[in-house]
């Protein structure tokens, strides 16, 4: 969840199941072709037509019966000693993960407040906004009841306060498997399973310890239960997890989390599962409004950045903060890793000592941030991998603590009206301004098991 960042720059394949790794009989197959291999063996069978060798005299019955025994034993012995356990091995050292976000857009789903729509009418709002991708910060029964059938993509969390426990004792991640994930998956989508939240740089080593224990015993508690093919296990990290992120090719891991980030993101290069990062331009511009250009931030017509060792240009902080965490993992060694945004988002009020804060900038952010989502393009220094975020958040939460931003981050008010207008319906009317000015235009959005064609409206800023 949104907190002030500790390093801010300056200036602007297919899923496959683990349990059950495909198996190649190929002596089988060498069984089937018996019949046409003998003749195969002949010494002239490598020859083109016309070109083979001359029959000087009748075969000896003896020399055939013998190729077709030594044939013979040679399927036996394949059969007896199968050649799929290779291909296990491979497969559970690389295995591919589930298809856990469907095209670029998601959204955080926090319930920190007395007053929110009853889950049920959530799904039916988030159906009319067409977000079909949906995190929540634990396993609340009611909500994984609700998205039962929906067909939405939904992630549950295991909290941090759980993470020792389930790092300690293996018993208690499958528990906790059992009792949350088990019984409604797949009529509720849950694709995915995060285990704590910006644990690193954080203020308590013994949980940061803890993290890589818990993640390996619940990958672990769903691979039993022939699930971890299809529910990625991640973990989510701030901005303090980085030693320094300008220029973003500069971008490097703190050495000192090293040996708690090294054996994740060892495990999770196994996995396939990618590199969480919540994103805030708006905290970077909080925390230091006289060095960051405040269009850079929400990515209005700026004149932008030049990283001085790569040459790229950045017109978008929130494009030079993945491409910071990209710039970390490869310098760390994960040149294949996935950035995958898990949170971003801008807040519509806030204390007078938080610059920024606005319904205005909100609109502005988020609008662009939408916009460029939609265009499913990659980052200026990773152009082939289209970025994916989830918003934060759906809801302004009443009962978070902190400063006044805290509770103002919702694309909805609780009673499921429209607080920063994106274009979207609420489940009553809004009382919020219209937009200034909308380009309507066309595009295709995945959804599901195809794509389908809808008009959409984006806004102009100005």
């Amino acid at each position: 969840m949104p907190r002030a960042p500790r390093n801010v720059p300056r200036t602007p394949p297919a899923a496959r199941s683990n349990a059950h790794p495909p198996r190649h009989h190929h002596a089988f197959l060498l069984l089937l072709l018996f019949p046409f291999l003998p003749p195969l063996l002949s010494p002239g069978a490598c020859l083109p037509r016309g070109k083979r060798m001359p029959v000087m005299a009748p075969p000896r019955s003896g020399d055939g019966r013998r190729r077709r025994l030594l044939l013979l034993l040679c399927c036996c012995c394949l059969l007896a000693f199968p050649c799929h356990g290779a291909f296990n091995n491979v497969s559970r050292t690389h295995r591919a993960v589930p298809r856990s976000f469907v095209g670029t857009y998601g959204i955080n789903y926090g319930r920190i407040a007395d007053n929110l729509p009853a889950p049920e009418d959530v799904v039916r709002l988030l159906k009319l906004a067409r977000i079909r991708n949906v995190k929540i910060y634990d396993a609340e029964h009611k909500v994984l009841d609700a998205f039962r059938g929906s067909g939405l993509n939904l992630v549950v969390a295991i909290p941090n306060g759980l993470v020792k426990d389930m790092a300690a004792d293996p018993a208690k991640a499958m528990d906790w498997v059992n009792e949350n994930v088990q019984p409604y998956y797949p009529a509720t989508r849950i694709v995915g399973v995060t285990v704590g939240n910006e644990v690193l740089g954080g203020q308590d080593p013994g949980l940061a310890e803890a993290l890589y224990g818990a993640v390996v015993n619940v990958h672990g508690a769903l691979s039993a239960l022939r699930l971890a093919g299809k529910i990625e296990v991640s973990t989510p990290h701030s901005e303090a997890v980085f030693a320094n992120s300008y220029p973003p090719s500069a971008c490097v891991f703190k050495p000192d989390l090293m040996p708690y980030l090294g054996p994740l993101l060892d495990f999770f290069s196994k996995t396939g599962a990618p590199f969480y990062v919540n994103a805030y331009p708006f905290l970077a511009y909080m925390s230091d409004p006289e060095h960051i250009d405040i269009n850079y931030a929400l990515a209005k017509p700026n004149a932008g950045i030049v990283d001085p060792k790569t040459g790229l240009h950045y017109d978008s902080m929130f494009e030079a903060q993945v491409d910071a965490a990209y710039f970390a993992l490869e310098a760390a060694g994960y040149h294949r890793t996935e950035v995958r945004v898990a949170e971003t988002g801008w807040a519509s009020a806030g204390d007078a000592t938080e610059a920024g804060a606005g319904m205005e900038n909100a609109v502005t952010y988020n609008r662009n941030l939408r916009k460029r989502l939609f265009l499913r393009k990659g980052t200026p220094h990773r152009p082939d991998k289209v970025v994916k975020a989830y918003i934060f958040a759906l809801f302004n939460e009443n009962l978070k603590p902190g400063p006044t931003s805290e509770r103002h981050y919702g694309l909805f008010k609780p009673d499921g009206s429209v607080s920063i207008d994106l274009g979207f319906k609420g489940l009553v009317p809004s009382s919020a301004p219209p937009p200034p000015s909308l380009m309507p235009f066309k595009i295709d959005l995945e959804a599901g098991d195809g794509l389908y064609s809808t008009w959409l409206r984006f806004f102009h800023v100005h």
